[in-house]
């Protein structure tokens, strides 16, 4: 599996895997499709879009993007990881954010923040393995598929 940074090519892929979890999952709470136009906004803005992919194509992608508009928060940036279903439990989440933060950290970011819907192991396995500490935990901050779910905040610092 290659891990690179995402070109054009490639948006329609990520388009889909996210897609799929608004319509799937409670690992985003956009309970609508996201159009592929949003996805070019990361590379227009130079914000880090990293795509894992072989010879069938795109599997998962790590994006990050500023946390709060506000000019005191120009050194964190949060992050978001997604692997299609046909790839996960592969280790494809650890490459991806491997990259991710490797580039962040050479963009001169400070800390790195996550979200992550509960309850999701597997994510938290991610993030713990790759450095992150549960920072809070949201309770009922989000409602989707007709049940609240909680939010846990986690972070990591670079330099």
């Amino acid at each position: 599996m290659l891990i690179r940074p995402a070109g054009a090519e490639d948006l329609t892929a990520i388009t889909e895997i996210y897609n799929h979890e608004v319509d799937e999952g409670v690992a985003t709470f956009d309970t609508e499709h996201r159009p592929i136009t949003s996805w070019a906004t990361h590379l227009v803005d130079g914000e880090p879009l990293f795509v894992a992919v072989d010879d069938a194509g795109v599997h998962g992608y790590a994006s990050a993007f500023p946390y709060r508009p506000k000019l005191g928060y120009r050194f964190t940036r949060e992050t978001s990881i997604y692997v299609a279903p046909a790839g996960q439990g592969q280790g494809l989440g650890r490459q991806l954010y491997a990259a991710v933060l490797a580039e962040l950290e050479s963009l001169g970011m400070h800390l790195v923040l996550a979200a992550v819907a509960l309850p999701n192991p597997a994510s938290l396995a991610l993030h713990h393995a790759c450095g992150f500490e549960e920072v809070g935990t949201m309770r009922e901050v989000g409602h989707k598929h007709d049940r609240w779910i909680d939010v846990m905040w986690l972070q990591k610092k670079l330099r």
